[in-house]
């Protein structure tokens, strides 16, 4: 199984997860989720890898989402082609760390959720 980590180096939340896939062994990719910001065709893929609401997807907590006034945005109707293209132009948009692998994307780090993934 590949699996790859997208993170914001500096977030606490992704240094935990790091931590804990590194203490449990598990191999991965590495990605810095700023200078290599996802696509939006990997961001349609991941989410519909996912199953989770699109919104999801948006680092609700973070000031950019805030300035840009994301969630008027989205209440107003925003397409979902027009999320994914909002998501990939700055990586600061989305939620992380992400993890995906061949058959499943988790969004932000919940070790029981990823614990039930990754170790069976």
């Amino acid at each position: 199984m590949s699996i790859l980590f997208v993170e914001y180096p500096k977030c606490t939340t992704c240094k935990k997860a790091k931590k804990w896939l590194d203490e449990h062994g598990i191999a991965y990719t590495d990605r810095h989720i700023v200078e290599d910001n996802p696509t939006a065709a990997e961001l349609a893929a991941w989410h519909e890898r996912s199953g989770l609401p699109l919104r999801r997807f948006f680092n609700t907590s973070g000031m950019l989402y805030r300035e840009l006034k994301v969630k008027d945005q989205l209440d107003a109707g925003m397409s979902d082609e027009d999320a994914f293209a909002l998501l990939a132009s700055n990586g600061m948009l989305v939620k992380r760390p992400v993890l995906v692998g061949d058959d499943f994307v988790l969004l932000g780090f919940k070790e029981d959720a990823w614990a039930e993934k990754l170790l069976g």
